[in-house]
C-alpha cells in the first residue's frame, strides 16, 4: 500500500465504509495519512433495528449517527463529514450539486488518493449516485492533477464486466480494527456478527477472506 498524503473517503450510509474499506482505512491512519470520511446519509431508512431491536423508526437517526462516530473513532479517522443527505433519496438529487459538492471537498482537501463506489457495479441506488458524482468531480480534474480513484463494486457481474480487480490489500495486521468498525455499526451488524464469530473460530477459509482481503478497481478515465 503506498503513502498517501491524504485520503477521502465518499459513501452515502453508515457502515459502508466499515465493510470494504475499514481495513484499508486503518492502514493508512497507521501509516500516518490524514482520512476525510464524507458520509453523505445517516441511514436513517435503515431496515434493520438491532438483534434483539433496540431501536425503532424515530429514534435510529440518532443512534446510526453515533455508530458512524464511534467507527470513525475506531478506525482513527478525525476529519468525519456528515453531509446531511436523506437515506434513499440520493440518487433523486441534482447530478450537478451533488457533483459540485465532491469537487468542493476535493478542491478543499487536495487527496492523493479518492476511495468511492464503483457506479453500475454497487447495487444500491445510493451507492451508484454517490459513486457516479465522485467519477464526474474527478473527471473534471485535468488528468495531470487528477487524485488516483479507487472504487469498491460487489455486484455480481463486476468482476465478469470489470475484470479482476487491480488493488487487493491484505489488511491481516489490521482485521482487528475491522472487526471494531464493524460492531460499531451494531444496530445494523449484531445479528451477522454472531453468525460470523463461530466461521471466525473455525477459521472458515471463506469468511477470513472476506474479513482480510479488501479489493479496488482503479478508474480509468477514456
Amino acid at each position: 500500500m503506498e503513502k498517501e498524503r491524504h485520503v477521502l473517503v465518499i459513501f452515502p450510509h453508515p457502515d459502508d465504509e466499515a465493510f470494504g474499506v475499514s481495513g484499508t482505512i486503518a492502514s493508512h491512519v497507521n501509516m500516518g495519512t490524514p482520512v476525510t470520511y464524507a458520509c453523505l446519509t445517516l441511514g436513517e431508512m435503515g431496515r434493520n433495528m438491532g438483534n434483539p431491536p433496540f431501536a425503532n423508526r424515530e429514534t435510529l437517526p440518532a443512534i446510526r449517527k453515533k455508530e458512524l462516530k464511534d467507527a470513525a473513532r475506531a478506525l482513527g479517522i478525525n476529519d468525519l463529514r456528515m453531509l446531511g443527505f436523506r437515506d434513499k433519496t440520493v440518487e433523486f438529487e441534482d447530478e450537478d450539486k451533488l457533483t459540485n459538492l465532491m469537487s468542493s471537498l476535493i478542491t478543499e482537501l487536495n487527496p492523493s488518493l479518492v476511495i468511492s463506489f464503483y457506479p453500475g457495479y454497487s447495487v444500491h441506488p445510493d451507492h451508484e449516485a454517490t459513486g457516479a458524482a465522485v467519477v464526474r468531480a474527478v473527471e473534471k480534474i485535468a488528468a495531470a492533477d487528477r487524485p488516483k480513484l479507487q472504487l469498491v463494486a460487489f455486484s455480481r457481474n463486476c468482476v465478469e464486466e470489470l475484470g479482476q480487480p487491480d488493488i487487493v490489500h491484505d489488511i491481516s495486521a489490521v482485521a482487528d480494527i475491522k472487526l471494531d468498525a464493524i460492531k460499531a455499526h451494531r444496530s445494523q451488524t449484531e445479528l451477522m456478527l454472531e453468525e460470523m464469530a463461530d466461521k471466525l473460530k473455525e477459521k472458515d477459509p471463506q469468511t477470513l477472506a472476506w474479513i482480510n482481503n479488501e479489493r479496488f478497481w482503479t478508474y480509468k478515465f477514456s
